[in-house]
């Protein structure tokens, strides 16, 4: 039962996201919206609870949310062999960026007693 509740808790975070996006008109997509309410709803202990028995199920099974994308690009062959060195080179940047502006950020975050002693090291 409570992987259910995490489940509906989930849903209801993305829904909430959706409803703020779409009424509020943000320049961000609603599920975005909604695990920066998810994130804000995780301080909590009575959430973290609900949430942890779902967020395991559904990692434990993340192999099969690859599927659809297996198939999406086994039906563009085309697209992909006559694309494929750009896709490469553009996957391979913008990870770079986003682990740059990942570390950029926890650097950020960080306390200055941690950072010092990071830099010490």
């Amino acid at each position: 039962m409570k992987p259910l509740q995490g489940l509906a808790f989930l849903l209801l975070m993305q829904s909430a996201g959706e409803a703020l996006s779409y009424f509020l008109k943000l320049p961000v997509p609603g599920p975005v919206v909604g695990m920066v309410l998810l994130l804000l709803a995780l301080r909590w202990a009575p959430v973290q609870e609900a949430v942890a028995p779902a967020a395991g199920f559904l990692l434990s099974h993340l192999s099969l949310l690859f599927i659809p994308v297996g198939v999406g690009v086994m039906t563009h062959l085309a697209l992909l062999s006559a694309y494929g060195l750009q896709l490469v080179v553009v996957i391979v940047l913008s990870t770079w960026v986003g682990m740059a502006v990942t570390a950029l950020v926890l650097r950020l975050l960080q306390p200055k007693e941690a950072r010092h002693d990071a830099e010490l090291r």
